[in-house]
């Protein structure tokens, strides 16, 4: 059996003429019947959810330990949690390049395991031990964390970005790698891993945020850093344990690079003039038939610079073969249409990339403005990072009452089962963003007044006051995130899968690096002439946070407008089964 028929090395992204040599290549030629399905799916849930329940475990509340252990003021504070988490995301970037071009997924899911539990680990080290922490606060009085405190505190986060850059772009993938879909009985056993996956993450963040975040603020950091880095450990046995059951499919090239390609060529041909080209001209070599179904792509009139990637000025470019000779210098016209596509979603990827601005409000500023509320209810002090249940809940709930309720609903009284569109949705998000960033605001200004009255620390005003901006803030996620996910995935074919998540995890990385921008510009502008700033100091009491709030929801109710009257028109013949009209009103134009 030839390699490129057998399952086991079968892969969607065509080889590349720069990958290594595999490290699967002298593996035994074994059946998939012996390999895969669920016999290896289920040790690859079992290390999903320990994983996930490690790592959420810190997300949760690392705002409250950066505050409370190291004396971090706001403005540090934003930089350092929103740098790390942006890293994190884009870290998934060239995370999936490796995994697609030299290591596989095995390896990339292994080594970002063992680079997670080695982070952790140095993060129970900075709780266990006191001398890596600078001294606790005497009153208001707070002493600055030394340079070699935050150079070990920032290597335990580095260690955890490169970690979720192995394991993010790779662990859903992986899974699926374990399924035949080209069967009915693959394709319905791959659709209940997803839902067993998203179940398994569910329950991982459930009990993070929950159990391991409450003996984190109430117990011991001490052993509440040392659960999340023994369900690392664990997951990584559970993943080597079951390496035997698994299907391991060869790297074979990645689309970032052939997008690097036709970024390349097209700039080298940059004097050509295209519209003097046939279609005749262009590079289009067969491909094989068992990829033509999915990989496949009809030349495109639009974005006409990148064809100069794919025309044939000499016939020396060509080998006797008729392949190209440098891929550097003359691409296929499949690769300069991936690009094509990828630029055509643009305008909404960059809509997607505000709305999110405003989510990670409530993972920075958000948490400190619980830690300075009243978290006493009823006897019991309620953590901080527990208002994330909030977001999730209300996410949780949306999807439970549209899916069982409205849609139903909808169909027994019009005869049709209504959906929201893809526009719709994410109008809705985004109006659901500006009014988290609004009541946020209103809310903050009331819970500093009466912390100023009282002349107090933490105000009189009960950390519940919180709920309503951190359950818009999930319903944002559940119309925006969900729908931008949703674009991302099914407007590109399936040879560009793992390119939608990467770029989603792109979109997150970079909301997370704007909003530290925003947070060191305005901390500058408006702290000017000895003034006081609206964000910047360890006590949210002596700033004015709501104005911060107002001016993202004023770039939200902007973002809103460049949706409607530009951004839309891309998204891509969106097939809207409430009418035909809308259809047309939503095919991409030729740009």
């Amino acid at each position: 059996m030839e390699k490129e028929d057998d399952p086991i090395y079968s892969t969607p992204f065509r080889q590349s003429s720069h990958s290594l040599p595999s490290p699967y290549m002298f593996a035994p030629n074994i059946s998939t019947r012996s390999k895969g399905g669920w016999r290896a799916v289920k040790y690859i849930l079992g290390n999903e959810t320990f994983e996930k329940l490690a790592s959420m475990s810190l997300i949760a509340n690392i705002t409250v330990y950066l505050h409370t252990k190291y004396n971090m003021d706001g403005i540090l504070l934003v930089n350092v949690v929103s740098i790390w988490s942006g890293t994190s995301n884009l870290a998934a970037i060239p995370g999936a390049l490796i995994s697609d071009t030299y290591l596989g997924r095995f390896r990339t899911l292994l080594f970002g395991s063992i680079s997670s539990f080695l982070g952790m680990g140095v993060m129970t080290m900075t709780a266990c031990i006191p001398h890596f922490r600078p001294p606790p606060c005497n009153g208001s009085q707070c002493q600055k964390s030394e340079n070699w405190q935050l150079g070990i505190l920032f290597a335990a986060l580095a260690l955890l970005a490169i970690g979720s850059g192995g394991i993010r772009p790779c662990n859903i993938a992986f899974g699926a790698d374990q399924f035949d879909v080209s069967t009915e009985k693959g394709k319905h056993q791959l659709e209940s891993f997803f839902n067993w996956w998203y179940f398994s993450f569910t329950l991982a963040l459930i009990v993070a945020l929950t159990v391991v975040v409450y003996i984190q603020t109430n117990v011991s950091w001490i052993l509440g850093f040392a659960i999340p880095t023994g369900c690392f450990l664990l997951s990584i046995i559970i993943f080597l344990i079951g390496y035997h059951t698994y299907i391991l499919k060869e790297p074979q090239g990645s689309v970032f690079i052939d997008m690097a390609k036709v970024i390349t060529a097209a700039f080298r041909k940059r004097k050509v003039t295209v519209a003097s080209v046939s279609e005749t001209s262009l590079y289009d070599p067969p491909l094989p038939a068992s990829d033509s179904e999915t990989t496949n792509i009809p030349h495109s009139d639009r974005f006409l610079c990148l064809d100069k990637a794919a025309v044939i000025l000499n016939p020396s470019e060509l080998d006797d073969q008729g392949q190209a000779k440098n891929e550097w210098k003359l691409c296929s016209v499949l690769q300069v249409e991936q690009l094509k596509m990828l630029v055509g979603m643009f305008p909404v990827w960059v809509a997607g990339i505000i709305c999110f601005i405003a989510m990670d409000q409530n993972n920075t500023t958000g948490m400190l403005q619980a830690i300075q509320t009243n978290t006493i209810i009823g006897g019991f002090n309620m953590p901080p990072c527990w208002m994330g249940l909030v977001s999730m809940l209300s996410l949780s709930s949306w999807i439970f009452i549209y899916e069982r309720i409205i849609v139903p609903l909808s169909r027994k009284m019009t005869g049709k089962k209504r959906r929201m569109t893809m526009r719709e949705r994410i109008n809705t998000g985004i109006v659901m963003a500006s009014l988290s960033l609004l009541v946020a605001g209103f809310i903050e200004k009331k819970r500093r007044i009466l912390a100023l009255e009282q002349k107090s620390f933490k105000s009189s005003l009960s950390i519940l006051a919180l709920v309503p901006q951190f359950c818009f803030s999930g319903l944002t996620e559940a119309f925006a995130a969900v729908a931008l996910m949703e674009f991302l995935t099914t407007k590109l074919p399936e040879s560009m899968r793992t390119v939608s998540g990467a770029i989603f995890f792109l979109s997150l990385s970079i909301a997370s690096y704007l909003n530290s921008l925003l947070v060191n510009v305005i901390h500058g502008i408006t702290g000017k002439n000895g003034a006081a700033p609206w964000l910047g100091g360890t006590d949210l009491n002596k700033d004015t946070l709501e104005y911060f709030y107002f001016m993202i929801a004023v770039i939200e109710v902007l973002n809103l407008i460049y949706f409607n009257v530009f951004a839309y028109r891309f998204l891509s013949k969106e097939k809207d089964p409430n009418s035909r009209t809308e259809e047309k009103q939503e095919t991409v134009e030729s740009v």
